[in-house]
């Protein structure tokens, strides 16, 4: 039972990135990510200085929103600032990161307060952290209720936002021409990333997100040039990502979250060799063909 909720809980994870993954993907916005991994610290500071309290829920709220602030940040510097969007994110991150570090220095230097503690999870604990109702009902690990209830959040926004985000991904002039706000779009899809990875970092931690936000849509990416089927690759991708990665971390008795990881990194590497439009191996064998 431990093992399928831990997949289970991997594959929902990998689905709610992957499908926001796709967009960064298109928007070159991958490492995104990993900017809001860094930049949070200082909102996670914050809210113990204003709260005097560790509470885990308050924390990731304050992450949440200091991860849309990052957003906004990386936008208006690559708006306005003239800066690509690479250089945004990595001036944004460390700059955010470092305003963390010193708060933690000068005011919670006894507290042992930092994003370890409270965002960087272990997927192998999920079946261990449940959540009891007050009666004493035991109504199974918590985290599948929170990435549960967050990718339902995500499906209902890419449904219901389906044409304005194909639009403002693919060619942001006419969809600007034709009245559709590309900045906003831009910021919904940002907010939703922020909601997303904040929530999965405790769950399954910091590397695992990264990979899952990025290694599926990529992967996807190299094995059709269709939109709605990349979706769906990212989607299958995902759950047999989960799925080996488990197997692999109980056949080598190491940590499920790198092994998970690691497979993601091997399905990218096959799709890159031999993928039937965009394979290196694949397109190699045609050319020595013509050649001949």
């Amino acid at each position: 039972m431990n093992a399928f909720l831990i997949i289970l809980t991997g594959s929902l994870v990998a689905i709610t990135c992957g499908l926001l993954g796709c967009f960064l993907i298109l928007r070159k916005m991958a490492m995104i990510g990993d900017a809001i991994s860094h930049s949070v610290l200082p909102g996670i500071v914050i809210a113990y200085l204003v709260a005097g309290s560790r509470d885990s829920t308050l924390m990731l709220i304050a992450a949440a929103i200091t991860g849309v602030f990052t957003t906004f940040i990386i936008e208006f510097l690559n708006k306005h600032g003239r800066l690509q969007s690479d250089a945004s994110i990595g001036v944004t991150f460390t700059w955010l990161f470092a305003i963390g570090v010193i708060l933690i220095s000068a005011y919670a230097g006894q507290v042992d307060l930092d994003q370890d503690c409270v965002l960087y999870g272990e997927i192998a604990y999920v079946p261990l952290d449940s959540w009891i109702t007050g009666s004493g009902i035991n109504l199974g690990p918590r985290a599948l209720y929170i990435i549960g209830f967050v990718l339902l959040l995500v499906i209902f926004f890419i449904v219901i936002g389906y044409k304005e985000l194909f639009l403002t991904t693919f060619d942001p002039a006419f969809a600007s021409a034709i009245g559709i706000s590309v900045t906003l779009w831009h910021y919904l899809l940002m907010t939703m990333v922020s909601i997303t990875t904040v929530a999965s970092f405790e769950l399954v931690g910091a590397i695992l997100v990264i990979a899952f936000l990025i290694a599926p849509a990529a992967t996807a990416y190299l094995l059709t040039d269709k939109f709605k089927t990349m979706l769906f690759l990212t989607v299958i991708i995902g759950v047999i990502t989960s799925f080996s990665g488990y197997y692999l971390a109980e056949w080598i008795n190491g940590s499920i979250s790198g092994a998970m990881s690691v497979i993601s990194g091997l399905l990218f590497a096959l799709a890159f060799l031999f993928s039937p439009k965009e394979g290196i191996v694949v397109k190699r064998v045609k050319y020595g063909f013509k050649t001949n």
